[in-house]
C-alpha cells in the first residue's frame, strides 16, 4: 500500500495560485506545495479563514513562502480585484481552481451579478479569472480545474446552466461541476489549437471527507460526532488531505498532459491514476456552448491567441 504523502517534485522557484485555500482539499493542497519549497498564493473569500490557513503552514513550516489573496469567485468585481492583484505580481507556474460551493442552497438564490449562485461560485468566476491571468501565466504551467464524482450521477441541462426552469440543491452543484470539467477540458482544447505552452487538468478528489482529515486548528476541526460518522465510511472515504494529491499531482507530475482527466485509483479513494471523464463533460460541442455561455453570463469574451503565455 502506498504511504501518503506522496512525494512532490522539489518546487523552489515556482509560483501557484489555489483558490479556495483557507480550507479542505485547497488548504492540503497550498500546504504540501509550499512545503515543497513553492511561493503559494492563497485564495479565499475571507480574511480571517486565510489568516488562519497562513498561520497553520507557516506554523509547520516557519520558512515557507505563502500570502494571502481574498477572492470571492461568486463576484466578478472580486475576481477582478483578485486578478489586477496577481498581474501586478510575478507570472504563475499554476492555478488550481478549486474554489467552489460544495453545501448548496436549497432555493435557487443568485450572485451580485445576477447569476444562478452555485453555478457563478464553481465556474463563472473562475472562467473570468483564468481569462484574465492566461498571459500572465509561465511556461509550461498548468491549469487544474477541481472535477467531481458527481458529473458521472446527474445529467446535464446544457440549455438551462442558470437552473430557471427548475433548481434542487443536487442539481445545482453536479451541474456546476459538469461544467466546471467542460470548460476544463475546452481550455485545453484551445490551447493546443492556439500552440500554447500551457496545460488545462482536470481532477477530481473522489470521496474526501472531514471526520477523515487530520485536525488543523482553524482549518479543520470537526466534531466527535462528525468524525464518528466519517469513520462509518472507511471503506469507500479518504479524508481531505488524501484527496489533494490528486490535484497536487496534476498540477506537478511529469506524467501528466492536458486534457486528461485525473482521479483516486478506486474511484473514490487511492492515489493518483488516469481516468476516463464523461463523455457530457468532454464532448467538444457541448464544451464550446459552455464556453459560449460562460462569455456571455460575464460579459468577458475568453480569448486564446497565440503566444498568449509568458
Amino acid at each position: 500500500m502506498s504511504r501518503y504523502p506522496l512525494p512532490l517534485p522539489q518546487q523552489t522557484g515556482r509560483r501557484y495560485l489555489v483558490t479556495g485555500a483557507n480550507r479542505g482539499l485547497g488548504f492540503f493542497t497550498a500546504a504540501r506545495l509550499a512545503a515543497a519549497g513553492a511561493h503559494v498564493v492563497l485564495g479565499g473569500r475571507s480574511s480571517e479563514r486565510l489568516d488562519a490557513a497562513s498561520a497553520a503552514i507557516l506554523g509547520a513550516r516557519p520558512a515557507a513562502s505563502v500570502e494571502t489573496l481574498v477572492i470571492d469567485t461568486s463576484s466578478l468585481t472580486s475576481v477582478d480585484a483578485g486578478a489586477d492583484r496577481l498581474l501586478a505580481e510575478g507570472p504563475l507556474d499554476g492555478v488550481v481552481a478549486n474554489a467552489g460551493m460544495v453545501h448548496t442552497p436549497q432555493e435557487r438564490q443568485v450572485s451580485v451579478d445576477g447569476d444562478e449562485l452555485v453555478l457563478a461560485t464553481n465556474v463563472l468566476g473562475h472562467f473570468t479569472l483564468l481569462g484574465r491571468l492566461l498571459p500572465h501565466l509561465a511556461t509550461d504551467a498548468r491549469v487544474v480545474w477541481l472535477g467531481s464524482l458527481s458529473t458521472m450521477l446527474s445529467t446535464f441541462r446544457v440549455d438551462d446552466l442558470q437552473l430557471e426552469r427548475g433548481y434542487d440543491s443536487w442539481r445545482a452543484y453536479a451541474q456546476s461541476k459538469i461544467a466546471a470539467q467542460s470548460v476544463g477540458f475546452e481550455l485545453d482544447r484551445r490551447l493546443r489549437a492556439a500552440s500554447l505552452p500551457v496545460a488545462s487538468v482536470v481532477a477530481h478528489p473522489g470521496y474526501s471527507v472531514s471526520g477523515r482529515t487530520p485536525t488543523v486548528p482553524g482549518v479543520n476541526e470537526p466534531t466527535r460526532g462528525t468524525r464518528f460518522a466519517d469513520s462509518l465510511q472507511t471503506p469507500w472515504a479518504q479524508g481531505k488531505h488524501r484527496g489533494a494529491e490528486v490535484p497536487l499531482h496534476a498540477l506537478t507530475a511529469a506524467d501528466v498532459e492536458g486534457g486528461q482527466f485525473w482521479g483516486p485509483k478506486y474511484l473514490t479513494h487511492g492515489i493518483p491514476a488516469l481516468q476516463r471523464p464523461t463523455r457530457v463533460s468532454s464532448d467538444p460541442a457541448i464544451g464550446a456552448r459552455v464556453w459560449a455561455f460562460a462569455e456571455q453570463a460575464t460579459g468577458r469574451p475568453f480569448r486564446v491567441p497565440t503566444g498568449a503565455a509568458s
